[in-house]
């Protein structure tokens, strides 16, 4: 099952009451910044805190009239508040509370991404040490290469999530800045003392330089940094996708008890899940580009970008966050076919042993082109007869002129292929 207590709660960040109250908490810092540089005193700012809220539904009534969300925000809030409210919002722009308010949405979302990939990656080791052994074929270009193990292409994909993990840690972290500046960043009517307490008690850092706005390219690195992951997702997903081909057959995704995978064909079991996932990245993907269109924008500001991060910022953190989740899920209910994985290792009598073929060869003093030519000339006759390596080296007089049969079984030791995995394992502490 999907975890749909993390669903929610990310889904929750972005309602439009969300929004709001994040809106709130930048304002009601302000507030409490003035109140500690002394503008405001204890006994106001205690009446301001009491009465501050807001409806949505007035909001709206009150954005139909003056085609200003922050304004129709504002007002509401100030009608609530009273006589006090003349303290609210003194010396802002609105964009020092957007984007402040957005900043806290990107980091309180960015929490649950990170609590989501370590979920997948504390999966992904204990699969990894669960196949260590789980002798499979390696591909490259689709086609056989040589032995390995599941779980050393698990630990692939450990590496792979480790580094986006940090690299999302980055991207969060830059992005986790605030801004109380005013109009075009100058700090002509607020006190910069104002942002910094505001940012501290927010526990977000100042912001370095703003125009109105922080500059766009801190959430561009932020989107990227979430396609990034979208297309990580996708890289196990394409991989699960081919294993799962009736011709490979080597996992499954899991198939629950009276689920059906087709309308027509009562015998199909698909990997919705996996496509499923490769398709979401692209959307996600997609998006980063509509980030890095947002970092150009006129002077010190426009609201070009406004529109689309409406969009691109609720959908690539709901998707990344379900994306995560759902990949998790499914690689923890793999269905692992032991005996295809073998079995396909061995397919035309191990033609994929023709490495140690070679090096054998070559180790009795034959050059590598003539050693080359004849582990080359029987493998291909295994490959396009459906015949079998081993037993065509064993009947090739060229062969055993060099290599004794036990020197040619010895090449065909699986266990050669799998001395090191044990080094990788270190690697990753499993």
């Amino acid at each position: 099952m999907i975890d749909r207590y993390s669903r929610d709660e990310m889904k929750n960040i972005w309602t439009l009451n969300s929004k709001f109250k994040y809106y709130l908490d930048v304002e009601m810092a302000v507030c409490k910044a003035y109140n500690k540089i002394g503008v405001i005193s204890d006994e106001v700012l205690k009446d301001i805190l009491s009465k501050a809220s807001f409806s949505v539904e007035r909001i709206d009534e009150i954005e139909r009239e003056v085609r200003h969300d922050v304004i129709a925000f504002l007002t509401n809030v100030n009608e609530n508040v009273g006589e006090n409210s003349r303290y609210i919002h003194m010396g802002m722009t609105s964009s020092d509370v957007i984007d402040t308010a957005l900043a806290l949405q990107m980091r309180d979302a960015g929490n649950i991404i990170l609590n989501d990939l370590d979920k997948l990656l504390q999966t992904l080791k204990y699969k990894a040490k669960e196949h260590k052994n789980t002798v499979c074929i390696g591909r490259s270009h689709g086609v056989h290469a040589e032995p390995m193990t599941f779980g050393i292409k698990l630990c692939g994909y450990i590496d792979i999530f480790e580094r986006v993990k940090r690299n999302f840690e980055k991207a969060l972290d830059e992005s986790s800045v605030g801004q109380i500046s005013g109009p075009v960043g100058t700090y002509s009517n607020i006190n910069p003392e104002i942002e910094k307490i505001a940012c501290e008690l927010l526990k977000l850092k100042s912001a370095k330089f703003s125009t109105q706005i922080i500059a766009r390219d801190i959430h561009a690195n932020y989107i990227q940094a979430l396609a990034l992951i979208a297309s990580c997702i996708e890289q196990i997903a394409v991989e699960l996708r081919h294993l799962q081909r009736t011709e490979v057959l080597e996992v499954e995704e899991g198939f629950a008890k009276g689920q059906k995978g087709s309308s027509a064909m009562p015998h199909k079991k698909n990997p919705i899940s996996s496509e499923n996932l490769s398709g979401l990245a692209r959307i996600v993907r997609s998006n980063s580009v509509a980030a890095l269109e947002n970092v150009v924008l006129w002077h010190e500001r426009d609201i070009s970008h406004s529109s689309a991060e409406r969009i691109i910022f609720p959908d690539s953190a709901i998707l990344i966050d379900y994306m995560l989740t759902r990949l998790e899920n499914t690689i923890n209910n793999l269905v692992i076919h032991k005996e295809n994985m073998l079995k396909n290792t061995n397919m035309f009598g191990g033609i994929v042993f023709s490495q140690k073929v070679l090096l054998s060869l070559c180790n009795k003093g034959l050059s590598r082109e003539d050693a080359y030519k004849l582990v080359q000339k029987n493998a291909l006759n295994a490959f396009n007869n459906n015949a079998d390596f081993k037993e065509n080296l064993l009947n090739d007089n060229e062969i055993l002129n060099i290599l004794s049969k036990d020197e040619i079984e010895a090449c065909f030791n699986i266990k050669d292929y799998l001395k090191n995995i044990n080094t990788i394992y270190d690697r990753f502490g499993i």
